[in-house]
C-alpha cells in the first residue's frame, strides 16, 4: 500500500519540474541582458574609481605601468599642464594620468610628452592614430535636451567635425575618429557631465 505522504511530495516535485521547464527559455533569453547590465555597472564604477585616462601614445595599461620610469618628464613637457603624477600612487596608480575635468589633452603641436618620454612608455603616434579613449554623450544630462542650443563640445573639439557634430539636433560622436582627448568633457557646462571620455583601458575591461 503506497505511503499517503508520497503523493503530495510527488505532485510538488512535478510542478517544480514543470515550472523549471517553462522558465528555462526565459532565463536563456534574458542572460545577455543580465550580462550587459553587469558590464555596464562594472564599467561605470571603473571609470569613476580605478581606471585612468593615460597620456597620448601610452602603451596598454599593464605594460604602461611596468615600462614607465615615473621620471615626470612628460608632465613637465606638457604645455597644457594636463598630465599629473602622484608619487604616492593614490591617484593614477603612480604613473602619469589626465584628470580631464581639470585639464584635458589639447593635442599640442609636437606632442611633447611622447617626444621626451625616456622609457618608451609613451610611443610616438600620429594624431589620428592616438587612442586614449572614446567620448560618450549622455542625452539625459545635456542642455540641448531641455531646449537650449549648446554646442560647446562640438565647437571645442581639437579634431573638429570628423569626431563630433550635431545631427538632427543631437550630439553625434564618431567613435572611430575620437581619440579621447577629453576637451569636450572638460568644457561641458553641466553637472554631471553630458559628455565624458571612457578610457581605453576601461573599454578593454568591459569586454572581458
Amino acid at each position: 500500500m503506497p505511503n499517503p505522504h508520497d503523493q503530495p511530495m510527488d505532485r510538488r516535485k512535478f510542478f517544480r519540474m514543470g515550472l523549471g521547464e517553462l522558465l528555462r527559455p526565459l532565463a536563456a533569453a534574458t542572460a545577455p541582458l543580465r550580462k550587459m547590465a553587469h558590464q555596464a555597472a562594472n564599467l561605470e564604477q571603473a571609470v569613476k574609481s580605478t581606471i585612468w585616462l593615460r597620456p597620448p601614445g601610452a602603451l596598454a595599461e599593464l605594460l604602461f605601468g611596468q615600462t614607465c620610469s615615473r621620471s615626470g618628464e612628460c608632465v613637465a613637457a606638457c604645455p597644457a599642464q594636463c598630465l599629473k603624477l602622484d608619487s604616492t600612487g593614490a591617484q593614477g596608480h603612480g604613473v602619469p594620468y589626465i584628470a580631464v575635468n581639470t585639464a584635458a589633452c589639447v593635442v599640442c603641436d609636437g606632442l611633447h610628452c611622447m617626444a621626451v618620454c625616456p622609457s618608451g612608455a609613451l610611443t610616438p603616434t600620429a594624431v589620428n592614430d592616438i587612442d586614449m579613449g572614446t567620448a560618450v554623450w549622455q542625452e539625459d544630462h545635456c542642455l540641448r535636451t531641455s531646449g537650449e542650443s549648446c554646442t560647446i563640445c562640438v565647437d571645442h573639439c581639437p579634431l573638429g567635425s570628423t569626431v563630433i557634430e550635431i545631427k538632427t539636433g543631437r550630439i553625434a560622436v564618431n567613435p572611430l575618429a575620437c581619440i579621447g582627448c577629453g576637451v569636450c568633457q572638460r568644457d561641458c557646462p553641466t553637472a554631471p557631465k553630458s559628455i565624458y571620455v571612457i578610457p581605453v583601458a576601461a573599454k578593454t575591461t568591459s569586454q572581458m
